[in-house]
């Protein structure tokens, strides 16, 4: 992985406080982020990047600076730019993605299929056993588990898919140090060390109100689908799943008693038409063709046609080198992303690809952010 100094033009860039579609499109005329920081701020500003934003980038506030820097020495300490492979493909299509990630755990996460599952912070204790329930058979399926780390809804599916050993996302509006609200820390650390948190903004970054829709983006963006399961009328939830049906993805509902206020919001999408579901099968069967079609996409872009994985415990064929070592890097016990992409010198994302591809074959189980083949 890149040395977090590596980073710094990136950091430098991103406390400039440039929107991020200038950002992206600096980054996509100069090819990094070294290059376009050495343009200079009349091709900054010819990108759209404000008179403040460039003063910024040229005089980066050092304390901050710094404390990013500090941060990306950390074990398992990411950040993903608009231009490199590991940039998780599904958010590029979304209409505003983040110019850059900071990832607090597996990256590799970012490209699995998933689930966005959301609601209320004021959960009634029904719709946290809802969340629960489903976040439990969802991440048994094979499938991510996506949500907020908010109170409530967020937490329960959180924790539940932790629980079943599953694969879990959290997508910040604070920095990726800074847990909101506090108490769900700890939550947050269980997190970090077998699943991913996610962020767009720097380490230090504490929670605003107008970060939180920003993040709901990013959240839906992430998700192959997103499913609300206990909601108000006025809901960061809804925000999540209208941006998800903006994005082209999935929109699940649980409904609910008549009589809950937190099931108004689910009512509404109901009756706009998104998909009402009452069993987490429903959710599974509804996306599994999704689940396949992006493995093979991301695949077929990564490996240029190469043959179909082997059969459990067959080599490789020698044309497909790539597949050829991480196959023989994997065995029975489980190993995490980092040791595979360093027993390999592939990137974490033809990695990543690649043992999805795998996995949703049933050639190899994932679990706790580690994998190991199955059967001979």
């Amino acid at each position: 992985m890149p040395l977090a100094s590596d980073h710094e033009p990136l950091l430098r860039l991103l406390h400039g406080g440039a929107p991020a579609s200038a950002l992206r499109r600096l980054l996509d005329t100069h090819g990094d982020a070294a290059a376009a920081l050495a343009a200079g701020p009349r091709d900054w500003a010819s990108h759209g990047l404000g008179a403040e934003a460039c003063a910024a980038i040229r005089r980066p506030d050092a304390a901050a600076l710094a404390y990013g820097l500090h941060w990306l020495e950390g074990d398992a300490h990411h950040l993903l730019g608009w231009r490199d492979d590991a940039y998780p493909p599904l958010l590029r299509r979304i209409a505003s993605p983040p110019a850059m990630l900071f990832v607090a755990g597996d990256p590799g996460l970012l490209w699995r299929p998933a689930v966005a599952v959301v609601g209320s912070r004021t959960a009634t204790a029904g719709g946290r056993a809802n969340a629960a329930q489903f976040a439990e058979a969802l991440a048994r399926a094979g499938l991510c588990v996506a949500s907020g780390l908010a109170a409530g809804i967020d937490a329960a599916a959180h924790a539940a898919t932790l629980e079943a050993g599953g694969a879990t996302v959290a997508v910040l509006g604070t920095g990726p140090d800074i847990a909101y609200p506090a108490r769900n820390r700890p939550l947050m650390a269980r997190i970090e060390a077998s699943g991913a948190v996610v962020s767009e903004h720097p380490p230090g970054t504490q929670p605003l109100r107008t970060h939180f829709p920003s993040r709901n983006r990013i959240l839906a963006g992430l998700a192959l689908g997103t499913l609300v399961v206990e909601a108000a009328l006025q809901s960061g939830a809804l925000i999540t799943a209208r941006l998800a049906a903006e994005a082209g993805r999935e929109v699940f509902a649980l409904p609910g008693s008549i009589h809950n206020p937190m099931a108004r919001g689910c009512h509404r999408l109901l009756r706009e038409g998104v998909a009402l579901v009452e069993t987490p099968a429903e959710v599974v069967d509804a996306l599994a063709p999704l689940a396949v079609e992006l493995a093979r996409a991301l695949r077929g872009v990564l490996e240029a046609g190469a043959s179909a994985p082997p059969a459990v415990g067959a080599a490789p064929p020698p044309d497909d080198p790539d597949l050829y070592r991480l196959w023989q890097a994997l065995g029975h016990d489980p190993t995490s992303m980092d040791e595979l992409v360093a027993r390999t010198g592939l990137t974490t994302a033809a990695a990543s690809s690649m043992l999805l591809a795998l996995e949703l074959e049933g050639r190899i189980a994932a679990e706790h952010g580690r994998y190991s083949r199955i059967g001979g």
